[in-house]
């Protein structure tokens, strides 16, 4: 190589870079300034879960499963398959969200796809710390195919560097496939692309055996340790309640089974709930704690609660069981 051409190139040593640590919106599930994907079957829940994640981050409430007090923040939520007055509206509104801190961008005269660059200018302009895009094929244009790497890779690459500039993260709610395979990773809809794009992959789906709860199941993390399993259930007015950390496996979310020798933790659970509850009411944090030390999960805990038809009373200083 000629020096004339080796001066030419644009090389640049790690040496002048400064190294920053990842902020994260929800930790460790979802990155600011990164891509998200939130995938599952349909009517497993995925856009209720975001729908409700919204509401919560508009007026400043702490994630699931964290008590890391955030700011009320403004969100773009960008859907092609739901009414905006309909269905997003009032499902917001169910959920307890400040509708003034959400906004859409209206793509009823131009359509809106991947690379367009209004959508870089909506977060710039209203400062959104979360853009949702529902669902990923709705946004690809007339030309895009998510089957073919060379047609998806250059849009996932826009998405990336927009989320990269601006600080926002960016959750991609998307369909699974048909396929055979066991692994979630492989499930998603469209190119491996859109996958490997993404710092972070959450699996959304329901248990066979008790369908009025669904799980939240991450499958790939390039940036932290994998997050614990979530589970949470949907009511009638499409609010959810979220129950906590569940003992599942991704693999077991994605074949809708319960996890091997569940009848017998669920039977264990019975039993020590009996025993803890036999003098009387007691604070159903308590009652986790006790379980724990037995090595009994708050998803088993939940399960014999219902079996056992436990009752929940609230009182001065919190929630109390009995029988």
């Amino acid at each position: 190589m000629s020096e004339k051409m080796a001066q030419t190139l644009p090389l640049r040593y790690y040496s002048t870079v400064t190294a920053k640590e990842v902020n994260w919106l929800w930790y460790p599930y979802i990155p600011f300034g990164k891509i998200t994907i939130i995938q599952g079957d349909p009517g497993d829940g995925k856009t209720t879960l975001v729908l409700n994640i919204a509401s919560l981050l508009s007026v400043g409430c702490s994630m699931p499963d964290t008590d890391i007090e955030i700011e009320p923040m403004k969100i773009i939520y960008q859907s092609a398959e739901d009414g905006a007055e309909d269905t997003i509206k009032p499902r917001l509104i169910s959920a307890g969200a400040d509708c003034t801190r959400i906004a859409f961008i209206d793509d009823s005269i131009q359509g809106l796809t991947l690379n367009s660059t209004r959508i870089e200018s909506a977060i710039t302009e209203m400062n959104a710390k979360l853009l949702v895009i529902d669902p990923l094929q709705a946004f690809l244009g007339e030309s895009g195919e998510m089957n073919r790497a060379d047609g998806i890779r250059p849009l996932m690459k826009h998405l990336t560097t927009v989320a990269d500039r601006t600080g926002c993260a960016i959750v991609i709610v998307g369909h699974m496939n048909k396929s055979s395979s066991s692994k979630g990773i492989y499930r998603g809809l469209g190119s491996i692309d859109i996958t490997a794009a993404a710092r972070s992959v959450l699996l959304v789906g329901k248990l066979k055996n008790d369908p009025s709860v669904r799980v939240m199941a991450q499958i790939k993390n390039s940036l932290a340790e994998e997050g614990k399993p979530i589970a949470f259930e949907i009511n009638e007015q499409s609010k959810v309640r979220w129950i906590g950390g569940y003992d599942v496996t991704a693999d077991e979310v994605l074949g809708g089974e319960e996890p091997q020798n569940d009848q017998s933790r669920l039977s264990e659970a019975v039993e020590a709930l009996k025993s803890i509850l036999s003098d009387g009411a007691m604070p159903c944090i308590q009652i986790y704690e006790k379980l724990h030390e037995l090595d009994i999960s708050k998803r088993s805990a939940d399960r014999a609660k219902k079996i056992l038809n436990i009752k929940s009373n609230k009182h001065s200083d919190g929630w109390y069981w009995s029988l």
